[in-house]
């Protein structure tokens, strides 16, 4: 398993925009789960899945009007909760 998570900007505190909500959208319809931080999201994904769901992230944040993107990818162990 592998665990992504992702912040995107611009950053509004309560309001997240387009950029934000169709790039969760975009990794839940791939149907993978995603929980939703107040500063940022995350997702455990099997590790072939990891990719498609960078890619996913990456597409739909920018088509959106992301100006930055943080994605970090890591081992998920299964001890950690949500972000």
């Amino acid at each position: 398993m592998k665990r992504v998570e992702f912040t995107i900007e611009p950053f509004v505190e309560g309001q997240p925009g387009r950029h934000v909500t169709e790039s969760i959208s975009a990794v839940r319809d791939l149907g993978v789960e995603v929980d939703v931080g107040p500063f940022g999201s995350g997702c455990s994904v099997d590790d072939e899945d990891a990719a498609a769901v960078t890619a996913a992230i990456v597409r739909a944040a920018f088509a959106h009007g992301a100006t930055h993107l943080n994605i970090d990818v890591s081992a998920d162990d299964g001890a950690r909760g949500g972000t």
